[in-house]
């Protein structure tokens, strides 16, 4: 589960916004997409990385299909049939995803929240005609797509008609017993928290990444900017990365912050970042045009102890990105 939530960042860098949308163009340029802290304070202090999708307003993009198909694993696209089989459309029903991942490198631990309609005492029925495996937890019902044993099973409960949870068996026990209030929640992760207020209602898709993710992201974005002297260790400094997605019926435009150790540290990053973007985008000029292309239009500015990294792209070149297949994962 951790390659579709790293790939998040690398979907922003290209300027793609990064998930789920499907049947008219929007009007007007969206940014809402606002979290209130009950849901945040949902997640365990531990975070790694955090983020937030507001899939209501991104279904109405005309490109959600080829897009989720080239993101999602055959895995999630399983867990989506599941649902539906019993009685959850998460095409129609989820209006919001909220997830996060542990900050100590396991990062199959992921955990989400959907919110939505839901009708748990239908949906829950449906499960037990179909001897679906469950488990209780502190009086809630999780519900496993396979055994729920196996280490990459994902469970599901309902914790009311709004709100539903997913993850592994570990990382829903833990969602549970911070609901509980037994583990410290995010909203007192000091260094976190104060990053994901900043992105909070900025985007259609946002999210943070914590120093060791922040550090693993920018050596896949653009890993010819590590060959440079020093910005290895400045990378391996860096404190965390802001990322935010706005669209509109022409383009949609990704924003991405790096929070650099000092002024200096965000000046040689700047740098090396933009030699690493023009030797990547003379690599993609004669196998993947489409991505040169956008690669063309992103800009890398430093501004006090930050990298900015903005990253515009237009309804078109989104299209000509998804028919070049940019977003697939590599074949093993």
């Amino acid at each position: 589960m951790r390659q579709p939530v790293t790939r998040i960042v690398v979907v922003a860098l290209l300027a793609v916004a990064v998930t789920f949308g499907a049947l008219t163009a929007i009007p007007t340029r969206t940014s809402a997409g606002s979290l209130s802290t009950a849901i945040i304070g949902m997640f365990p202090k531990d975070a790694g990385e955090f983020a937030y999708a507001d899939l209501k307003t991104a279904r109405k993009y005309p490109w959600f299909a080829q897009l989720n198909d080239q993101l999602l694993p055959p895995r999630f696209h399983q867990f989506e049939q599941f649902l539906a089989s019993s009685g959850v459309d998460p095409n129609s029903q989820v209006e919001e995803l909220a997830w996060a991942s542990e900050s100590n490198g396991k990062g199959d631990n992921v955990v989400g929240i959907a919110l939505g309609n839901f009708d748990p005492s239908a949906s829950e029925a449906k499960l037990k005609t179909q001897k679906v495996p469950s488990f209780e937890s502190q009086g809630y019902r999780m519900y496993a797509f396979g055994s729920g044993i196996a280490a990459g099973d994902i469970l599901f409960l309902f914790f009311d008609s709004n709100t539903a949870a997913f993850g592994n068996r570990a990382s829903l026990e833990k969602l549970i017993d911070v609901r509980m209030g037994g583990t410290p929640s995010l909203l007192t992760n000091e260094s976190l928290f104060p990053m994901i207020s900043e992105a909070n209602g900025n985007g259609i898709v946002w999210g943070v990444l914590d120093k060791e993710h922040t550090a693993i992201a920018l050596q896949q974005l653009v890993p010819q900017a590590g060959q440079f002297p020093q910005a290895a260790a400045i990378i391996a400094r860096i404190k965390a990365m802001i990322i935010n997605i706005s669209a509109d019926d022409k383009s949609i435009d990704a924003h991405l912050q790096a929070v650099c150790a000092s002024v200096d540290d965000a000046n040689l990053l700047s740098a090396a970042f933009q030699a690493g973007l023009m030797y990547r985008r003379y690599q993609e000029a004669s196998s993947n045009p489409a991505l040169a292309k956008a690669l063309d239009g992103v800009g890398v500015v430093p501004t006090g102890d930050r990298l900015k990294i903005n990253a515009p792209v237009s309804q078109e070149q989104m299209t000509a990105l998804i028919q070049s297949k940019s977003f697939a994962p590599p074949a093993n």
